[in-house]
Order: C-alpha cells, then sequence, then structure tokens
C-alpha cells in the first residue's frame, strides 16, 4: 500500500473505531447476542448455546476475547468492533482497485455512516463480522479474476474461515469465488477447493463433536431451519412472499445506505470498460439476493443484507465522488452524512442507538422488579421466544432463578435454563414450585398477542396481575400452566 493509502485508512479505521465505541450497547441485545454469550461458556447446539448452525469460529473467537474484556457482552462487541474497521479498510481496498482513491474514500465514508452498518458494529451480533468476511473474500477473487493466479489459494481459506464464522457466508460467497478462481485454470482451482475443504473440516468436525456429534446436531439445525423458515413458505402464499421479501431487501438497503441511497439509482454514469467490474458485482450479490427473495428474510434480521452491501458501497461510492465535485456538492455530502447520523441515533426503530438504549432500560428495570416480587425457589419465570426481552434474555440476566421457554402449541422442545446453562426437559418441574411470574416483553402490542395467544389455553383467573414500580406483571399458580408444557 502506498503511504496516501496507509493514511486514508488509518483515519477511516480511527473514525469507524470510535464511532462504534462510544455508542456501543452495554448489554446482549438480541436473542442470538444471548445465544453467543451462553456457548462461551458452554458450547452445545441442541439447546441453542448457540443457535444452528453453530457459528463455531465466532464463539471461539468471543473465548479468547473473554478474559480481555470481562463480561460476554463486551467481547463480543470488541469482535463487532474490530470487524468493522476490517470492513471499512477492506471496502476502501476494493474501491481503490476498482476507481481510484477518490472513490475508495467515497465508499469508506459511507460505512462509516451507514445507519445499519453502524448499528451493528456496537452489538453482539455476527453480520458486521461477516460484512467483513465479505469483503475481504471479495476483494482477493477480484485478485484472482484479473488473473492473479496466487490469490487463488488464499481466498479459499478466507472463505473456510469466514464459514466457520458464519456457516451462510460458503452459500452467498461460494459463487464467487468459484467465478474469480476458473480464470487461474483447474490445478489452482483444485488445489483452492482442497484449500478451503481442510479450513472448513478443521472447524466442522470440532463442531459436531462439541455438539454432541453429528445426528444431534443435523436434528438440531432441522428443527430450527422448520421453525423459522417453514411459516414464510408455504405453496399458496409463496409469490406474495416473495415480494414482501423482495420489498423488505428495498427497505433494508435505505437503512443501511440512509442520505446516500439515491445514489443507488442515479449519479454521473461510470465508464463502459467497467463491464468485468459489473459482472463480478451481479455474480457477487445474485446468490443473496435470490435467497432472501424467494426463501428466508425477517426485517428484524436485516443484518443478513451486510454480506452483499461491500460491492454496492464500492460502486455508490465512486458514484458520490464523481458527483461531489465542488464546495457546493460537497456541504451537500456533509449534510448527509449527519443525516445518516440522525437516523442512527434516533431513528425509532430496532436497529438506532435509541432503540438500544431504550431496551437496555426496559432491561434493568424489568429485572429489577422481578427480584423485588420474586424469590429463585419460589417462583418460575416464564418467557416467550422473542428477539428483545424474551425467554433468553430472563435466563441471561436473572440466572438465579428457573426459567422456562413457553413452546408453541405444536413444539415438541421445552427450554429449561438455569445458571446460564440450557437444557431439554419433557415436562415442566409443576410439584416443586408453587408459583410463576410472566417475564413481560415490550412493546406492549407484540407482548400483547402473545397473551392473546397464551389465555385461550388456560382457565380463567390462571394469570393475576401484580403491579411493581408502576409495570404489570401477571403471577400465578405455576401448577395452573400445566397445558402450555402439556408437549405431544
Amino acid at each position: 500500500m502506498k503511504s496516501p493509502l496507509i493514511a486514508d485508512c488509518s483515519i477511516l479505521t480511527l473514525a469507524v473505531a470510535l464511532s462504534r465505541f462510544l455508542f456501543r450497547s452495554r448489554y446482549l441485545y438480541d436473542l442470538d447476542s444471548v445465544n453467543f454469550a451462553l456457548a462461551l461458556d458452554r458450547f452445545d447446539v441442541a439447546v441453542h448455546q448457540p443457535h444452528p448452525p453453530g457459528y463455531f469460529l465466532y464463539v471461539c473467537l468471543g473465548r479468547l476475547f473473554l478474559p480481555l474484556f470481562g463480561d460476554a457482552n463486551s467481547a463480543l462487541v470488541a469482535i463487532s468492533i474490530l470487524a468493522s474497521c476490517g470492513a471499512v479498510v477492506a471496502i476502501y481496498l476494493l474501491t481503490d482497485g476498482w476507481f481510484g482513491r477518490r472513490a475508495a474514500v467515497a465508499s469508506g465514508l459511507l460505512f462509516l455512516f451507514s445507519p445499519l452498518g453502524w448499528f451493528h458494529g456496537t452489538v453482539a451480533l455476527t453480520y458486521i463480522v461477516e460484512c467483513f468476511t465479505s469483503a475481504l473474500v471479495g476483494h482477493l477473487c477480484w485478485q484472482s479474476y484479473c488473473g492473479r493466479k496466487s490469490f487463488v489459494v488464499p481466498s479459499a481459506v478466507v472463505l473456510g474461515l469466514a464459514a466457520g464464522l458464519r456457516p451462510s457466508s460458503l452459500l452467498m460467497l461460494a459463487p464467487l469465488w468459484a467465478f474469480s478462481a476458473r480464470k487461474a485454470g483447474w490445478r489452482r482451482m483444485v488445489w483452492g477447493l482442497l484449500a478451503l475443504a481442510l479450513v472448513i473440516a478443521a472447524w466442522l468436525i470440532p463442531m459436531m463433536l462439541a455438539s454432541g456429534g453429528a445426528a444431534r446436531y443435523w436434528n438440531a439445525a432441522q428443527a430450527l431451519w422448520s421453525n423459522a423458515a417453514g411459516s414464510q413458505n408455504d405453496t399458496a402464499g409463496i409469490v406474495a412472499m416473495s415480494l414482501a421479501r423482495f420489498a423488505t431487501i428495498g427497505l433494508i438497503f435505505l437503512l443501511c445506505l440512509g442520505a446516500a441511497a439515491p445514489f443507488l439509482l442515479a449519479g454521473p454514469r461510470l465508464d463502459s470498460a467497467d463491464t468485468g467490474k459489473k459482472l463480478f458485482t451481479w455474480v457477487w450479490v445474485l446468490p443473496g439476493l435470490a435467497f432472501f427473495t424467494l426463501v428466508f428474510l425477517l426485517f428484524v434480521n436485516s443484518g443478513y443484507l451486510l454480506v452483499i452491501s461491500p460491492p454496492a458501497f464500492a460502486w455508490i461510492g465512486a458514484r458520490a465522488a464523481a458527483w461531489c465535485s465542488d464546495a457546493r456538492k460537497a456541504a451537500i455530502a456533509v449534510t448527509l452524512a449527519a443525516a445518516n447520523t440522525a437516523v442512527y441515533l434516533w431513528l425509532p426503530l430496532y436497529c438506532s442507538h435509541r432503540a438500544v438504549t431504550k431496551f437496555e432500560k426496559e432491561l434493568v428495570s424489568i429485572t429489577t422488579s422481578i427480584r423485588k416480587i420474586a424469590l429463585p425457589g419460589e417462583y418460575v419465570i416464564v418467557g416467550f421466544d422473542a428477539h428483545f426481552l424474551g425467554f433468553r434474555h430472563a435466563a441471561y440476566y436473572l440466572p438465579e432463578f428457573l426459567t422456562l421457554g413457553v413452546p408453541g402449541p405444536a413444539s415438541r422442545i421445552l427450554f429449561s435454563a438455569q445458571y446460564r446453562s440450557t437444557s431439554l426437559v419433557k415436562q415442566a418441574p409443576l410439584d416443586r414450585f408453587p408459583k410463576f411470574v410472566v417475564f413481560p416483553h415490550p412493546p406492549p402490542h407484540q407482548y400483547q398477542k402473545y397473551l392473546d395467544q397464551l389465555r385461550p389455553r388456560l382457565r380463567e383467573g390462571a394469570l393475576q396481575e401484580e403491579m411493581i414500580d408502576g409495570r404489570e406483571f401477571l403471577v400465578g399458580d405455576f401448577r395452573d400452566l400445566a397445558p402450555l408444557f402439556a408437549l405431544p
């Protein structure tokens, strides 16, 4: 790297690190975050420590960081901050190779002020890690695509490591690797495939052993996939659901780009000699677009789209750099950056700093109140399977209590947790605890939806109201909940 490029990357890295550190989350924000934190103590995919497909290398990395930072959330957030720094450098290098230094700086600034990228750099989730590995794999694959044969094996090694951090990366990025590696000839490609297989085996075999064997692992993975994706893929509504997911992708890209989104469709036309880059980009993003449109996507999992965001940052950075050629336009660019900052700080959606802060206050308030009304040997905590303030958060932040997750009407799985260790049980210990308290689940309308599904399964009066610190808690006789835990 030349000195100007080193200076650019150093400044961008420092800005990304500082912005993410200052707004970092203090508590495990998402259901998946809690699963990852639990896995730092005990890895078992069958009980969702973490949830399938396992994220084995991510958990191993978290265990390395844990002694340095003292608690699970800080360790995992540190990984997100470092991955954010790596992502901005990889995006810069990719863009510099495609469009030059001005465009590279613009793409780095777009990533710095990306509302969605900023959010994921501050919480304990794997999506920003996948963004980094995608950008790095893409950069290395571009070298192979340009005829540099020595990059085929390194790109395969990085792809294998990326799959160990987040297994979906293999599905999303393998076509790009194969597309670029073919230019190096079949011998190099075979060596690359061998390297990829060895790297995957190096983490896949230990993960299977830690999960209690391949059969136990695959059973857990199949059960989660059936539960998560099955409801989205009924034959009757597949077209409508695909259209809805496609619209969701558009909304997520708006969140990712913020005020810079218009450059995705408008702005100066780039050189027609960029045909190769356009083809490379489409091979990069189409597998992800197809999967998220046709198979599975939830808005609350909008971090999924970060895997295909690096080339978007590169192209939009090039357009922005070509457009921003005088002082007036530069002032507008500063305004757009300020607008993106405002979106991240105050947008009333789950992926804003405002939402994280509100969640953390709710979590502290709820756990403090429950400890005022309940004793661990007398009360069971009952929680719902929710991304925010559900069963997992209750189990992690009230570890002295036995916590049970309310199973669905047709569920064959009952999760039980105490002292931050999860078990699968066949029935609730109705004879051991006289009382229960329901862990409330903000926002209120979602909590009410859960309760509306719950009440018809219980006798009238089973759920009694108790006010503590201005918040309503539902309590009662634990034996009245027997119908909830009568598994088929």
